[in-house]
């Protein structure tokens, strides 16, 4: 099951991103987890916190889950 998370912008930063989902909770822990884990976006794999993620984008984190971006409806 895919778990949406919400952004109110165009675009947010993979760092960003997982810090908004409370898969990890700070800059230097998420560099870390990126560096040795990575994960898929959009089925690519990607190791950059600064990969700009838009609505309809999909990424998947092993052992936690799978999670879309949504763009929020203001």
């Amino acid at each position: 099951m895919e778990e949406q998370i919400e952004i109110s912008t165009d675009y947010i930063q993979l760092g960003q991103f997982l810090k908004l989902a409370n898969i990890l909770e700070s800059g230097g822990m998420i560099k870390v987890f990126l560096q040795e884990n990575g994960v898929y976006v959009n089925n690519e794999f990607e190791t950059r916190r600064g990969k700009k993620l838009y609505p309809g984008d999909t990424v998947f984190v092993k052992d936690v889950g799978t999670f879309v971006v949504k763009k929020s409806e203001q």
